[in-house]
C-alpha cells in the first residue's frame, strides 16, 4: 500500500530533545511521578493552572530559541516532497511555537494540529485530523515520533507507528510500534518497502 501522508512529532523527532518534564515539574511544585504534565494541570485551580501555563510557555519559547535539527531531517523532509506525499506535525506543544521552528529552520509542512485543536496524543484526534486534511487513510500514514504517546495515538488512529530510538526509555516503547528507526531517513527505506510489497507492515 502506498504511503501518501507522514505526520511527525515535533520534540524529539524534527528537533533534538530539549525538554526536562521533570524539572518542569519540580518548577511547579509537582511531584515527580504526578503524571504527563498537560493532564495534570487540567486538575489545577485556576490560579495554580495560570502559573503552570506561564512556567510551561517559558520552557517552550526557550526551546524554540535554542531548537537544533535532528540528523537528516531536512533531508528526509525534502525527499518526502518529491515525493508528493503530505507532511503533517502533530504536537503537545503550541502552534505558533511549531511554526516557529519552521520559521527558523526553513521548514515547510503541509499542516499542524496543536495541543489547542482537540485532544492530545495519545487520543487518536490529531491522527485522524491530518488524515482527513490529507485524504489519506490511516493506513496509508506513517506517524513518527520517539515517545509513546506518540506510537499510542497511531495505533488508536488505525496508522503505522515508526518509532525514533532517541528518546532514553526508548527500548521500552519498542513492542508497541510497528517500526523503529534510529534515523530518519529510514523512513524512506519503509515507504519504499510498502509501496514494493503491498503489505500492512
Amino acid at each position: 500500500m502506498t504511503i501518501k501522508a507522514v505526520i511527525f512529532d515535533l520534540d524529539g523527532t524534527i528537533t533534538q530533545p530539549f525538554f526536562d518534564f521533570d524539572a518542569i515539574r519540580e518548577e511547579m511544585g509537582l511531584a515527580r511521578d504526578s503524571g504527563p504534565i498537560l493532564e495534570t494541570m487540567q486538575k489545577m485551580t485556576p490560579s495554580q493552572r495560570k502559573r503552570a501555563e506561564d512556567i510551561l510557555a517559558s520552557h517552550e519559547n526557550r526551546a524554540v530559541d535554542e531548537s537544533t535539527l535532528n540528523d537528516g531531517a531536512w533531508q528526509t523532509l525534502d525527499a518526502l516532497r518529491q515525493k508528493d506525499i503530505s507532511i503533517g506535525i502533530l504536537t503537545r506543544n503550541r502552534r505558533h511555537n511549531a511554526e516557529a521552528i519552521a520559521r527558523k529552520h526553513n521548514l515547510t509542512f503541509d499542516a499542524i494540529v496543536d495541543r489547542d485543536a482537540g485532544p492530545v496524543k495519545p487520543d487518536a484526534f490529531g491522527v485522524l485530523k491530518l488524515c482527513r486534511q490529507f485524504a489519506a487513510a490511516p493506513a496509508e500514514t506513517l506517524v513518527v515520533g520517539d515517545y509513546l504517546f506518540d506510537i499510542l495515538s497511531a495505533k488508536a488512529a488505525g496508522a503505522v507507528a515508526v518509532l525514533l530510538k532517541t528518546h532514553n526509555e526508548c527500548e521500552r516503547f519498542e513492542k508497541h510500534a510497528d517500526f523503529t528507526i534510529d534515523s530518519l531517513d529510514e523512513i524512506l527505506d519503509i515507504i519504499d518497502t510498502r509501496k514494493i510489497k503491498g503489505v500492512r507492515y
